[in-house]
C-alpha cells in the first residue's frame, strides 16, 4: 500500500490501522485513545472501526495501563500503549524496565509490547511536556528506543516494533507530527534497525536523529554555500544502534559533529562521542563535536524554549569550527 503527502501524524495513525488489519492480537490503549482520538489525533476513528475492545481508553493512570499492558503481552496479545506526553513515563517506569525489559532475561518470555511517547519541545509546552527521555532506557538492557525523524520512518517502524518481539520505546517529535509529509511505501516487513544517509558528503559527518535531523539537514545545505560538504547521518533507532554506518561516514570525513535536541550532558551525544574518539581516535582529524540543549528544565517561554533548545545556527557554528580545525 502506497501513501502520498501523509503527515508524521497520519502515518502513525495508517500503521496503527494497518496492523490492527492485519493482526488481532495488536491492542491500543492509553488516555482518550478511542473517543478522544488521542492527545495528537494520532488514533482518531480508529475506536469506531475496531470497537473498544481493542481501542481502549484508560483511566488517568500510566503505572496501571502500562503494568496491564505487560501482562497482555505476557499472555500472547500485542499491545500498543500511548502515553499523552513522553515525559510521564516516569510513572510507568517501574513496569518497564524493572519487569517489561528483563522477562526476557529472567524467564525467557517474550513481551511484544510498544510504547509510543510524543517526546521534544518546540511547542511552549513547558518542564513538564517538553523532555526527550531516550536515554533513560538506553541504558536498560532489554529495550530498544526508535527515534523517526520522518513520516516515511513513523509508519514503517512503528510497524517494525508492533512485530518485534522485544518492548520497543518508540518516541514521536511533536513538533514534526503536521509539519513533516512524506509520501512512500507501507512495508510492514521493514526492520527495527538501521542508520540512513541523508545527505552525501565528504567534509564533515553530522550525525542526527529526531526533530534535530532537520535542523542537520537545513544545516548543512547552509554549510554548502560556504563549501563545506557535511554528511548527514539519521540514527532512525538508538537501540540497536548502528554503528557501522556512523562509522563508514566518520572514516570518509574524518570529522564529526553529532546534533540531537537532548541535553548534550549525558546524552546519545556522549556516548557516540566517547566510542568514536575510542575506536576511530587515529581517523579523526578534529575533536568529535556535540550540538543539544543547555542543561536546565525547558522553559515555558517562547524566546527562552527557544535559547534553551538547539538551532540551525548551533549546528553550522559548531561544523565550521569542526572543519577548521
Amino acid at each position: 500500500m502506497s501513501s502520498e503527502g501523509v503527515t508524521y501524524v497520519e502515518a502513525i495513525r495508517l500503521s496503527l490501522r494497518e496492523a490492527l488489519l492485519r493482526d488481532e492480537r495488536v491492542l491500543v490503549l492509553g488516555e482518550d485513545v478511542g473517543l478522544g482520538g488521542g492527545a495528537f489525533r494520532a488514533t482518531a476513528g480508529l475506536q469506531a472501526e475496531f470497537g473498544p475492545e481493542r481501542v481502549i481508553d484508560t483511566p488517568i493512570s500510566e503505572a496501571a495501563f502500562t503494568g496491564a499492558a505487560v501482562g497482555m503481552a505476557l499472555d500472547g496479545l500485542r499491545p500498543v500503549v500511548e502515553f499523552q506526553f513522553a515525559d510521564f513515563l516516569t510513572s510507568g517506569m517501574n513496569a518497564i524496565v524493572n519487569t517489561a525489559a528483563k522477562m526476557y532475561f529472567r524467564h525467557r518470555l517474550a513481551v511484544p509490547l510498544v510504547i509510543r511517547a510524543p517526546a521534544a519541545g518546540g511547542f511552549s509546552g513547558g518542564p513538564f511536556h517538553s523532555q526527550n527521555p531516550e536515554v533513560w532506557f538506553l541504558r536498560t538492557p532489554g529495550l530498544k528506543v526508535a527515534c523517526p525523524a520522518t513520516a516515511e520512518d513513523a509508519c514503517t517502524l512503528l510497524a517494525a516494533a508492533i512485530s518485534d518481539p522485544n518492548p520497543v520505546l518508540f518516541f514521536e517529535q511533536k513538533s514534526l507530527y503536521t509539519r513533516v509529509k512524506g509520501s512512500f511505501l507501507y512495508d510492514p516487513e521493514a526492520p527495527l534497525q538501521g542508520a540512513v544517509v541523508r545527505r552525501e558528503g565528504g567534509d564533515v559527518t553530522i550525525v542526527s536523529y529526531g526533530a534535530a535531523l532537520h535542523l542537520a539537514l537545513e544545516a548543512a545545505t547552509l554549510l554548502a554555500d560556504d563549501g563545506i560538504e557535511c554528511e548527514v547521518v539519521d540514527l532512525r533507532v538508538l537501540c540497536p544502534l548502528d554503528f557501522p554506518t556512523v562509522v563508514r561516514s566518520v572514516q570518509k570525513t574524518s570529522r564529526c559533529v553529532i546534533a540531537h535536541e537532548d541535553y548534550e550532558n549525558y546524552g546519545v551525544g556522549a556516548e557516540l562521542a566517547a566510542r568514536l574518539v575510542g575506536e576511530l581516535f587515529t581517523d579523526l582529524d578534529a575533536p568529535v563535536r556535540r550540538v543539544g540543549a543547555r542543561f536546565w528544565p525547558i522553559p515555558f517561554s517562547p524566546p527562552l524554549e527557544q535559547e534553551t533548545l538547539p538551532g540551525v545556527v548551533d549546528i553550522v557554528d559548531a561544523v565550521r569550527e569542526t572543519a577548521s580545525f
